[in-house]
C-alpha cells in the first residue's frame, strides 16, 4: 500500500524535475516508509557531489516544510533497492 503522501511528494518532485533533467539527471520516487522518502537518482546525478545538496538542501527542505511529518529524503543506490 502506498503512503498517503506518495502522490503529493511525487508532485513536488515533478515540479522540480525539469531543473534536474536540465543538468542531465533525473529522480525517481521509490517509496515512503516510516515517513522517510526513498528516491533513486538517474543519469548525471549518479555520483555527482552536488546531488546531495539538491536532495538535502533543496528537495528535503521543500518537502519537510510542507509535510513536517516527513523526516528525510534518502537516495538509494541500485544495490540497496
Amino acid at each position: 500500500m502506498k503512503h498517503p503522501l506518495f502522490a503529493n511528494i511525487l508532485e513536488i518532485l515533478d515540479e522540480h524535475r525539469p531543473a534536474i533533467q536540465a543538468d542531465g539527471g533525473d529522480i525517481e520516487l521509490l517509496r515512503i516508509e516510516d515517513d522517510i522518502v526513498y528516491v533513486r537518482l538517474h543519469g548525471a546525478c549518479i555520483g555527482c557531489p552536488l546531488s546531495f545538496i539538491t536532495l538535502k538542501m533543496g528537495l528535503e527542505r521543500i518537502i519537510t516544510a510542507k509535510y513536517p511529518q516527513i523526516k528525510e529524503i534518502i537516495a538509494l543506490e541500485e544495490d540497496e533497492l
